[in-house]
């Protein structure tokens, strides 16, 4: 496979227009993905797939933690010491001087220090969530770091997933996308095969998969982070300081004019005497330590925060942070460790000639055996052998999850030639999709309640005939099979959470 540069894809080739089978000759790829080592030269290439990060100068960063109201008073103080303090016979106040000076250099010292190890405890546990992608190399499916994609790269892309560089869709059903990080769009857009998506789009219904046309900088996303660069929010906490700064300039300013006309133009007092009180009033009004308390004791909480896995990318968020009146969070893979199993002693059957091995097995064929997510890889692990989903039948159609109709589902031919379909999901849905009766619905949902108080998830199956051998055609009636119970076992660390959910809701 042959390599390629920035240079062959740019140009009058636009790569988001052109027949999909003319950007497969462009970048000089295939649909059987890249190989491991034309990955790594296109990587040299191109670059890494992901925003370039502002290299901060070290020397500036430490000489900003001296830029800001307080230490204008102290710097202010420091001239005074150093260039008004001259005369009457006496030498220039180095000692005020030097004091100043070496106040606002421990000051900054501290802060800087303080600020790289939070800084360098955040880039280490950011390192270890860099966004993952499913992609083709080899010839097979691995789960690799989003920063290695490359043109020409073939990835999958299903619900909930971010994309993770522009690309190009290849075959399959259509996919609905949320723009509005991107575009503004408040509603999520279709995406039919053929079509382009961008790089931070989230997929909200489909799966599919695509060739990649563009990373890193010269992505959508990419060409809009270079043209806004980046903004300077100003947080409550740098509010509040940037007050109190001011309120001491201003009250120092006043109370050094008062003092002025009252020594000089009153009391007659001689020139150096009045800098000398001066001085007494400038560096006595202002609380020179303030800033390296504060700013080492955000440094230690985010340290703190770091060691139980939260980011810190800004010190002043953890005040704004303690403030929060609601936090809203996701509890799968966040109170929990999103390792779904499924208890086969409680699996019930609700259909004659089934028995639970065969509810786990239909289960199976309605999931994904490639590219899984965490409910279809737990429940093809049930089986004795994974192969076993789709021993002995030809797969024609499926039907990955979407939010609205909340299940999957396959329509396959067994080895007589005869047509079925098998989908599981939500109990909701799967109720609803084989129109039980009244009484029937009501012991499904009774087991559905019972399962919930032992802390399980529950999944529906069913199942249909089809008899006109047609991936479009209805079907016979659904039949409700079975009822399968998910456990997901909580983190270690989440009962602190939940307890101070418990505390707050009975308050």
């Amino acid at each position: 496979m042959a390599s390629i540069s920035p240079e062959d894809i740019g140009g009058d080739v636009n790569l988001s227009k052109i027949p999909v089978e003319e950007v497969f000759k462009t970048l000089k790829c295939d649909r059987k993905g890249l190989s491991s080592t034309e990955g790594e030269n296109r990587l040299r290439t191109f670059g890494p797939n992901k925003l370039e990060e502002k290299k901060e100068n070290n020397l500036l960063k430490f000489l900003g933690f001296m830029w800001n109201p307080l230490s204008w008073v102290m710097e202010m103080a420091a001239i005074m010491a150093i260039a008004l303090a001259n005369g009457g016979g006496r030498a220039p106040d180095w000692q005020d001087f030097v004091g100043i000076v070496s106040l606002l250099f421990i000051n900054s010292t501290i802060s800087y220090i303080e600020e790289a190890n939070a800084g360098n405890a955040a880039a280490a546990l950011m390192a270890g969530l860099a966004p993952k992608t499913k992609l083709l190399r080899d010839g097979r499916w691995e789960e690799q770091d989003a920063s290695i994609l490359v043109p020409g790269d073939i990835i999958s892309i299903k619900l909930g997933d971010i994309i993770p560089a522009d690309a190009r869709l290849l075959e399959g059903d259509p996919l609905k996308i949320d723009q509005s990080a991107l575009t503004g769009e408040s509603l999520p857009v279709n995406k039919h095969p053929g079509q382009e998506v961008f790089s931070g789009s989230t997929v909200k219904q489909g799966e599919i998969e695509a060739v990649v046309i563009a990373t890193g900088v010269r992505t959508f996303f990419g060409k809009a982070a270079h043209l806004v660069d980046s903004t300077n929010n100003v947080g409550h906490f740098q509010q509040v300081l940037t007050a109190i700064g001011n309120f001491c300039i201003i009250s120092i300013a006043a109370g050094m004019l008062v003092e002025v006309i009252v020594m000089y133009p009153i009391q007659h007092r001689a020139y150096r005497d009045g800098i000398d009180n001066l001085l007494v009033l400038l560096i006595g009004g202002i609380p020179i330590a303030m800033p390296t308390v504060l700013s080492v004791t955000m440094a230690i909480g985010s340290h703190r925060l770091s060691q139980q896995g939260a980011i810190t990318k800004r010190m002043t968020a953890i005040e704004e942070m303690a403030g929060m009146d609601m936090l809203c969070s996701d509890k799968t893979g966040t109170l929990t460790l999103n390792k779904l199993t499924v208890d086969k002693s409680l699996i019930e059957v609700y259909s004659k000639g089934v028995d639970r091995d065969m509810v786990l097995l239909y289960a199976a064929r309605a999931s994904r055996v490639e590219n899984q997510d965490a409910i279809d890889t737990c429940i093809v692990n049930m089986l004795a052998d994974p192969k076993e989903a789709r021993a002995g039948i030809q797969e024609v159609h499926f039907l990955p999850f979407n939010p609205v109709e909340k299940r999957t589902a396959i329509t396959y031919i067994d080895g007589n030639g005869d047509w079925h379909r098998v989908s599981k999901g939500a109990p909701e849905q799967i109720i609803e999709l084989c129109n039980m009766g009244a009484e029937a619905e009501k012991k499904v949902h009774a087991l559905i309640d019972g399962y919930a108080d032992r802390g399980l998830r529950s999944l529906g199956v069913s199942y249909q005939q089809v008899p006109e051998k047609s991936k479009e055609s209805a079907g016979d009636p659904w039949q409700f099979i079975g009822l399968l119970p998910l456990f997901d076992p909580p983190r270690h660390d989440s009962a602190g959470p939940s307890a101070a959910r418990s505390t707050w809701a009975s308050t």
